[in-house]
């Protein structure tokens, strides 16, 4: 019995089954351009100051790892501590519910497999949840 290119076999982290570091990369460039092209964004963006240079690169270190591959976020900076780091940004539901649909849009353009894209967006909706300081 073949198995279904969309599965991931049982030891396949999410890191893996999303396609590696070319994938995660492309998946967080993405997810910063639609951040700053489309106008239902404009809260989430404002949010992140002149530049998304350095935000983008820490995503990318940060996803790395909790995808299950390189611990590179942790390397760098230690425990990610999110909510900690994210104290200073105003996190509402409208921001949370911004990050997710620019991440869940993100992840529809850059060909994240269902299957999986439906266990990220859980994961992502309860970690931005917990984010929310207002």
């Amino acid at each position: 019995m073949s198995q279904d290119a969309s599965q991931p076999t049982v030891s396949t982290t999410p890191f893996e089954w999303i396609g590696g570091e070319a994938k995660v990369r492309e998946l967080v460039d993405r997810f910063y351009d639609l951040m700053d092209l489309e106008p239902v964004y404009k809260e989430l963006r404002e949010a992140h100051g002149n530049t998304l240079e350095d935000a983008r690169q820490k995503l990318f270190w940060f996803l790395c790892g909790w995808l299950g591959g390189p611990d590179y976020y942790q390397e760098r900076f230690g425990h990610p501590r999110l909510r900690m780091r994210h104290m200073p940004f105003s996190i509402g539901i409208k921001e949370r519910d911004q990050w997710v649909a620019c991440m869940d849009q993100a992840m529809g353009e850059t060909g994240v497999p269902e299957d999986l894209r439906e266990r990220l967006n859980q994961s992502f909706m309860g970690t931005a949840d917990w984010m929310r300081n207002r």
